[in-house]
C-alpha cells in the first residue's frame, strides 16, 4: 500500500504558507496565484492553522466580513490535523472523510514537510487499482 512518503515523492515539493496575522484578501491571492485550495498558517516556522477556500467561503463571504480587514487566524482552522510520512493513503483518505477536510499536512519530527490533498490520494488510488488490473491481465493473458 503506498504511503504519504510516496505521494510527496511524486508530486511538486512546494509548500504554501502564510502568516496569522496577514489579511485574508492575501491568503485568496497567494492560493489563486499557486494553484492550491489551501495554505499552511505558519508562524516563526511553527505550524499553526490551515485556511482554505471553504474557511473563506464561510466564514468571510457568509458573514460579510471584510477580506482585506480579517485577519488569517479569524478563520483558520486550529488545532490541524496532521500526518506521519508513513501514514498510508488509506488511513490519509479515512481521517479526510472522517473529519469532511480536503487537505492533510505532513510532518516528520516536528517539521512540515508537505501536504497531500484528497485529488492526491484519489489519483494515487486510481494509479494503484490501474496497476493491479495490469497485472492481473498479464497473469490471466501470460
Amino acid at each position: 500500500m503506498n504511503t504519504v512518503r510516496h505521494l510527496l515523492e511524486s508530486k511538486k515539493s512546494a509548500l504554501y504558507s502564510i502568516a496569522p496575522d496577514a489579511p485574508v484578501l492575501e491568503a485568496v491571492r497567494s492560493m489563486a496565484e499557486h494553484g492550491v485550495g489551501a495554505l499552511l498558517v505558519m508562524r516563526e516556522g511553527v505550524l499553526t492553522g490551515i485556511v482554505s477556500e471553504r474557511d473563506y467561503a464561510r466564514k468571510v463571504v457568509l458573514r460579510g466580513r471584510a477580506s482585506a480587514q480579517t485577519p488569517v487566524a479569524d478563520i483558520m482552522s486550529s488545532p490541524v490535523l496532521t500526518v506521519a510520512p508513513d501514514a498510508t493513503v488509506q488511513h490519509c483518505m479515512v481521517l479526510m472523510t472522517e473529519r469532511r477536510i480536503r487537505h492533510l499536512p505532513v510532518v516528520h519530527t516536528g517539521r512540515v514537510i508537505g501536504v497531500v490533498s484528497i485529488g492526491d490520494l484519489v489519483k494515487s488510488v486510481i494509479e494503484d487499482q490501474q496497476r493491479t488490473i495490469e497485472q492481473l491481465e498479464s497473469y490471466i493473458h501470460g
